[in-house]
């Protein structure tokens, strides 16, 4: 079997450390991991597939003098567009979990379950969506191709873990009556309708990036969608309402027939018996789940869907390293060293 070269770029934040999880658990054929993170990291020994690796820094000399195949990104925008074009250049596959490529219309933007085979077309960049954007579109595909969609209305509900190290402590650190350090208000007890920075339209730069990220993976932009995203005081998972008006007519039997023939969907949809998804029982798991399916009468056809994930898993890591697999499976990853 052919083996290849892995880098991660910011091996030692918190979605760093969650691809390396989700590499040892996933088992690509790699032959060899290089762990990059900023000069303040670098040395660092991390104890990685049963032995020990030195976070190595990232400046361009210690890229270009080694033949890696594959790099899996997670350390900021800036970061990403000053170095993913020297990856690139040297012919590496890079896959980004930032925001800086995601509007490139060169660039595939990938979710595996929704258009895997826009993998084939990239020039060696292709962008991981928003967290929010993700879990959403595994749900939203197969039912756009069963029954066409009109029009989504999304309210998420976003853990603080999204905002990074400094989000989760704030949370953290807020219980204890701590003044916050990332959120402008405390989080805890409390509900932020205020997700990355307003636009000049009243909207958050997070509920633009769901409305355009959603229209680019369905390849679909005459969908009408429109957003509101909160962010609440949950650790890890981020949960969603989306109300879903479809062209066809459909019953809530036929949605959740299509989503139960769907990889990665689980249903948990008996309210009963009290079962439901929420983002305690989603934590570190990979699926997307789905739940809440009912009928929304105000329409001629149209669903409400409560859906949630494990935003630093499927909602990150895995959705980057589900690409790679992909991309492998695929033969789209340049053979350029002749492994």
């Amino acid at each position: 079997m052919k083996k290849y070269n892995l880098a991660v770029v910011g091996a030692t934040g918190m979605v760093g450390n969650k691809f390396l999880q989700v590499l040892e658990e996933r088992k690509l054929p790699i032959e060899n991991y290089y762990l990059f993170a900023s000069s303040k990291s670098a040395g660092k020994v991390i104890n990685f597939m049963g032995k020990p690796h030195t976070v190595i820094e990232l400046k361009k000399e210690n890229i270009i003098d080694k033949k890696i195949d594959i790099a899996l990104f997670s350390a900021g925008g800036d970061v990403s567009k000053e170095f993913a074009p020297i990856f690139q250049k040297q012919g590496t596959l890079v896959i980004d979990n930032s925001s800086a490529w995601r509007r490139d219309e060169n660039v595939p933007l990938v979710v595996p379950e929704c258009n895997a085979n826009d993998i084939l077309n990239h020039k060696n960049i292709i962008a991981n969506p928003n967290c929010s954007t993700i879990q959403a579109v595994v749900a939203l595909k197969p039912l756009h191709e069963a029954f066409k969609i009109k029009r989504v209305v999304y309210s998420t509900y976003q853990a603080v873990s999204g905002a990074g190290v400094k989000g989760f402590n704030d949370l953290k650190g807020g219980i204890c009556g701590e003044k916050p350090q990332k959120f402008p208000y405390p989080i805890f007890g409390n509900c932020l309708p205020h997700i990355d920075v307003f636009l000049d339209n009243g909207y958050t730069k997070e509920e633009d990036k769901m409305i355009f990220e959603t229209k680019k993976i369905l390849n679909d932009w005459d969908l009408k969608i429109t957003a509101t995203c909160v962010r609440v005081p949950v650790y890890y998972g981020h949960s969603e309402s989306i109300n879903v008006e479809f062209e066809k007519p459909c019953t809530v039997e036929q949605v959740k027939e299509v989503l139960a023939k769907t990889e990665g969907i689980v249903i948990q949809d008996d309210g009963k018996n009290l079962i439901y998804p929420m983002p305690l029982t989603a934590e570190n798991k990979d699926e997307v789940f789905v739940g809440r399916i009912r009928k929304d009468d105000t329409v001629e056809s149209g669903v409400n869907l409560w859906v949630v994930a494990d935003n630093i898993r499927k909602g990150a890591a895995t959705n980057a390293v589900q690409i790679a697999q992909k991309a492998i499976e695929l033969d789209a990853v340049k053979d350029q060293f002749n492994k």
